[in-house]
C-alpha cells in the first residue's frame, strides 16, 4: 500500500530526462534574461537611431522635406502598432522581439540537452 502511494507521487520518466535539467539550470534562466532583454533592446535602440538620423538629416536643407516625410511615415508605423501612439507601439514591438527571443533561446538550449544527451 505505501509503494503504491511513493509511486504516484513519482513524476514519469520522461519529465526527469527532459524538463527538470532545462527549467532548473541557473545556466539556463541567465542565457534567458539575457537573450530576452538583448532581444527587447534591440528594436528599440534601432527606432531610435533611425528617428535621431532622420532629425539629423532634417538639418540639411536640400533633403529636410525627405526627411520629415520618413520620419512622419516612421511615427505613424510605430502607431499602428501602439493604437495610435507611437512611444507605445515601439514598446509592443520590442516586447514582441523580446518574446521571440526568449523562446528561441528557449528551444535551442532544449535541443542543445536532446543532442548532447544522444
Amino acid at each position: 500500500m505505501v509503494e503504491m502511494n511513493s509511486h504516484r507521487l513519482k513524476s514519469p520518466n520522461w519529465m526527469n530526462q527532459h524538463l527538470t535539467p532545462m527549467l532548473m539550470s541557473p545556466a539556463f534562466i541567465r542565457s534567458l534574461l539575457l537573450t530576452s532583454t538583448f532581444s527587447f533592446a534591440s528594436p528599440i535602440v534601432l527606432i531610435g537611431i533611425l528617428l535621431a538620423l532622420l532629425s539629423a538629416i532634417e538639418q540639411v536643407p536640400v533633403v529636410a522635406a525627405i526627411a520629415q516625410v520618413g520620419a512622419a511615415k516612421l511615427l505613424q508605423f510605430l502607431a499602428v502598432f501602439g493604437s495610435g501612439d507611437s512611444l507605445q507601439g515601439t514598446l509592443v514591438i520590442g516586447l514582441t522581439c523580446g518574446l521571440v527571443g526568449a523562446l528561441f533561446d528557449a528551444y535551442a538550449f532544449y535541443r542543445h540537452q536532446n543532442l548532447r544527451d544522444s
